[in-house]
């Protein structure tokens, strides 16, 4: 089961706690800069992972072949009974990341990819999403080096790119940013032919008032 648990909020005055709750941070005329919002990190979750090996074959077990569906609005992952539904805004299974948006999808998502720091994507473009409009075209390309991942054949490991962000329109036409952070179970610094994969770690903010603004500590 897949744990979530929000990055710690750093304050750049002691000024700005009187107004934490709130949300903003006010100068003396009266207006001010929204304050960040704080980032969320999903750690292990599950992409269709295999059940262990056989030991009859020592081959790993068929896996299910089912999308996991995260919804950005409630944090949580969405049951695989509500895919033809609204509910989620992307789907992870194995290397395989969909947004639910396009083609046989019942939401409006999109997604952008950006290059660069997370903390530097400050506001969701307005328009430019691509979304899923083939059973093979995905708003996140498929493939090593494509979207969000390289693969180092000789020791079989899934590595994300460094500086790929996920700027995403959710189902619902609200806005989220993501970062994948590992591909394998626990998040091991150096993962090796041994470690778990297909369990997703990332992090990510969510903007809930309907605004473009994606500014995060």
């Amino acid at each position: 089961m897949f744990t979530h648990q929000p990055l710690l909020r750093l304050l750049g005055a002691a000024g700005l706690l009187a107004t934490a709750a709130l949300g903003w941070a006010c100068s003396g005329d009266g207006e001010g800069d929204p304050e960040p919002i704080a980032a969320t990190t999903i750690r292990n979750l599950p992409a269709d992972p295999t059940a262990g090996f056989d030991p009859s074959t020592g081959q790993p077990r068929p896996t299910p072949n089912r999308f996991t569906f995260f919804s950005f609005r409630t944090g949580q992952t969405v049951p695989n009974t509500d895919s033809l539904t609204s509910n989620w805004d992307i789907g992870f299974r194995g290397t395989t990341i969909i947004v639910n948006g396009g083609t046989n999808r019942r939401g409006n998502g999109g997604v952008i990819i950006r290059q660069g720091l997370f903390n530097e994507v400050m506001e969701a473009p307005e328009t430019g999403y691509a979304q899923d409009n083939a059973p093979t075209s995905f708003a996140i390309p498929a493939g090593a080096s494509n979207g969000w991942y390289n693969y180092d054949a000789p020791r079989n490991l899934i590595t994300p790119i460094a500086g790929r962000v996920f700027v995403v329109r959710t189902a619902d036409g609200r806005f989220a940013k993501f970062e994948i952070l590992s591909y394998y179970e626990n998040s091991p610094p150096n993962p090796d032919q041994n470690s778990r994969g297909r369990f997703y770690t990332f992090r990510y903010v969510f903007q809930p008032d309907g605004s473009r603004r994606l500014a995060s500590n």
